[in-house]
């Protein structure tokens, strides 16, 4: 798909440059105005000093909740409104909404606004748990289909179109397609074949999308889901460009959409309290992609390529790239964002958690993400050069150190689990039902109500409803010993929650 003949929707570069919300609130913090509203700290003068001594006194003034002057973000009809306009040109969507909670109040929103109870969703499996989440409230169906997994590298790959198209022959009776694309790795499903297809025999079609809210703005990049054609689909502004945490937006097409059912479900997912600060991070954000966001994002891709060569070049270590597809299960992905370093340490007879650590407490350097083989670096337009250059030269010291003739570790042989687990009830019920707490060792065979993931990145290796397998119970059990951390179990990571039958 040529990305001009993407929308009909035009972007004026000179309109871009406006910020109207963020605009409204300086100018209401500079007109000192006398506060008998909420936030209780009154535009600081009630902080702790300590606070404002660290941060300065300025973030406070701008803290600000629902007024004539700022719009309102469930009603929005003057700067919140002209904001979110604005975003929706700048992404070539009918309609976008700013998202005070992350990309997980996005996903619970697109399944619920697309979906009645009772309805059955065709769900890749490697979605996040708050898309189990939206299920749960919804009380629509899943049914799950599996991307492969690489064995060589020991990634979860995302769907390819052949799976895809094959799900959707099988369940004709789901009504929409859930996909997340990119994945955590970069990894993009072939949304420009999916969509299409699936438009074709009636599926509504949602992304999550959160790792791909700068994909729109580089023509390297791979094409973003609302190119691709995708109904609605949600991004983390906050993950990898200049949104503050929890700042997100959600996309929206009208063609196969209830724009309406949207926003209303909305009004229920969102706070009635919202972040003016995040929402001022979102109009900037925005703004800044759309203004100089290719120029921002070269420098980005600049520095990833040098760095992924120079990985590259130490012995011990690999660092997935786009001439990896060539020749493997890769060249049925849709392409590859090459702003992510996924980097296999496994080699080095190290697991991704320790080589993890051993960079955060020697060399002070944090990455996004550790598994069993990898660690995950997100490269954006906020690193520098010398940033990349720690990172290469802390890697090749870690390299060095554990360099060695001996086989790779026992970890080479790790499996990643099987997520096709058998479901007996629906994760609304199971979620619902009467439940108990028994000792993980003794729950295979049980029904989980519980959504339990290793995280990040948050795919459940368990849903609410499935049979516990003895396979996924070892499976934690190894993650555990690994490190990782695992979300759904008891504080202890011994009890898990189950239907009581």
């Amino acid at each position: 798909m040529c990305r001009a003949a993407a929308s009909n929707i035009v972007m004026d570069p000179d309109e871009q440059l406006r910020t109207p919300l963020f605009d409204a609130m300086v100018g209401l913090a500079e007109s000192r105005k006398v506060s008998f509203h909420t936030p209780g700290h009154k535009s600081g003068k009630g902080i702790s000093t300590r606070f404002r001594k660290f941060v300065g006194p300025k973030i406070f003034s701008i803290d600000l909740t629902t007024l004539d002057e700022v719009d309102s973000l469930h009603k929005p009809r003057g700067v919140i409104k002209e904001a979110q306009e604005l975003a929706a040109k700048a992404y070539g969507a009918d309609r976008s909404y700013f998202l005070v909670n992350g990309t997980t109040g996005g996903n619970q929103a697109m399944i619920l606004a697309a979906c009645n109870p009772g309805d059955q969703v065709l769900i890749a499996r490697n979605a996040h748990k708050s898309v189990l989440a939206g299920l749960i409230l919804s009380g629509a169906h899943p049914v799950f289909y599996s991307p492969q997994v690489d064995e060589r590298l020991q990634i979860m790959l995302n769907v390819t179109f052949d799976e895809t198209k094959a799900a959707i022959d099988a369940y004709p009776e789901c009504k929409v397609l859930f996909l997340t694309s990119p994945n955590y790795y970069g990894i993009c499903a072939d949304l420009e074949r999916i969509v299409p297809y699936a438009h074709e025999k009636g599926l509504v079609v949602l992304v999550d999308e959160a790792h791909g809210p700068h994909l729109k703005f580089h023509p390297e990049l791979p094409a973003s889901a609302l190119e691709a054609g995708a109904d609605l689909c949600v991004q983390s502004t906050h993950k990898i460009i200049g949104g503050m945490t929890q700042a997100s937006m959600l996309h929206a097409k009208a063609t196969r959409v209830n724009l309406t059912m949207l926003t209303n479900v909305l009004r229920f997912v969102q706070t009635t309290s919202p972040s003016y600060i995040l929402m001022a991070s979102l109009d900037l954000a925005r703004m800044q992609m759309a203004t100089e966001g290719e120029k921002l994002l070269d420098k980005a891709i600049r520095l990833a390529k040098e760095a992924r060569a120079r990985i590259n070049k130490i012995p011990g270590l690999f660092c997935l790239g786009r001439e990896t597809v060539t020749g493997t299960l890769f060249s049925q992905m849709g392409d590859l964002d090459v702003t992510k370093l996924t980097i296999t340490v496994k080699d080095l007879g190290l697991s991704g958690y320790q080589v993890s650590q051993i960079l955060n407490t020697r060399y002070n350097i944090q990455v996004e993400m550790a598994d069993p083989f990898h660690i995950l670096v997100i490269v954006s337009i906020g690193d520098r050069q010398d940033d990349l250059r720690r990172l290469v030269e802390a890697l090749r010291e870690i390299a060095k150190e554990h360099a060695s003739p001996a086989a790779p570790s026992a970890l080479a042989s790790e499996p990643l689990p099987v997520f096709a687990h058998e479901a007996v009830i629906t994760p609304r019920e199971a979620f619902f039902a009467d439940q108990e707490y028994i000792p993980l060792d003794q729950s295979v065979g049980k029904v989980s109500s519980e959504i339990v993931t290793v995280y990040p990145p948050g795919i459940p290796v368990l849903a609410p409803g499935e049979i516990v397998t003895g396979e996924a119970v070892g499976y934690l059990r190894r993650m555990l010993t690994l490190g990782a951390t695992v979300d759904g179990l008891d504080e202890t990571n011994s009890w898990i929650g189950v239907v009581r039958r």
